[in-house]
């Protein structure tokens, strides 16, 4: 009798576990503007400047709901893109050529896992085969946040499926994630841990995005790059074309 008595109560905590992360999922979309509205974005166009040497560099973002996105950077006078995807080719520019080069199979083949991402990774979670876990309170930055485990499909890295794994943490007064920490899996920094925070949400056709964000290693302030965005669009005409791969002329 104890031990279908332990057995049950461990699985209550399981059920309630799991109950909790959706409840804290769900007043997350309730005050960044509705689950419904979010899903009917079809892009996202975010104009920001980088902060990078004590350097202001423009740049434009887009990402598409079909899985397509690049970020536009405008560097003396010149226009290079990084990230570009185009539903099957993953390219940018090289910053010393200048000439577009297209990544390897492995980092295309990674990249359209996130395809069904758009616009938030959480959306569908469970049709997904994502596993998301609530694994208690922390503090970021002195706010109390809830930090929440979300596993997705194995990435392949230098050959090898290793899991996907990423922490957000959620401010529990407001229910929205303002850090997200992963490990990096491949070249310099491999093993440390990227983290990017947000703040500053603002209202954009009654959704909230952050309008401010730093990118860098944690715990190593140096490495950190400040983000601001100037303006957010929602469902942005965009041609096809401008994610394609310039293939050169003979």
């Amino acid at each position: 009798m104890k031990k279908i008595g332990l057995v049950i109560v461990m699985f209550l905590g399981l059920v309630t576990n799991a109950q909790t992360v959706d409840e804290i999922l769900s007043s997350y979309y309730e005050n960044i503007g509705g689950l419904e509205n979010l899903k009917k974005i079809t892009g996202i166009k975010m104009s920001a400047s980088v902060n990078q040497g004590g350097m202001e560099i423009p740049l434009e973002i887009y990402q598409m709901s079909d899985g397509k996105q690049m970020t536009v950077i405008n560097f003396q006078g010149k226009e290079l893109k990084q990230g570009v995807f185009d539903g099957e080719t993953l390219w940018g520019h090289n910053f010393r050529t200048m000439k577009a080069e297209k990544s390897d199979a492995e980092a295309t083949a990674n990249m359209k896992l996130d395809m069904n991402d758009f616009p938030d990774a959480f959306i569908d979670y469970k049709e997904k085969g994502y596993l998301v876990e609530l694994m208690g309170k922390e503090t970021i930055d002195g706010a109390e946040t809830f930090k929440i485990k979300l596993t997705k499909e194995p990435v392949t890295v230098d050959g090898k499926k290793e899991d996907s794994v990423s922490y957000y943490f959620f401010d529990t007064e407001n229910y929205v994630p303002i850090a997200i920490q992963s490990e990096i899996k491949s070249g310099p920094g491999k093993g440390m841990i990227s983290e990017v925070t947000m703040s500053d949400y603002q209202e954009v056709d009654g959704l909230y995005f952050p309008f401010s964000m730093t990118q860098g290693i944690k715990g190593k302030p140096e490495t950190q790059q400040p983000i601001t965005f100037a303006k957010i669009e929602l469902n942005p005409t965009v041609d096809a074309v401008s994610f394609a791969f310039p293939e050169e002329k003979e």
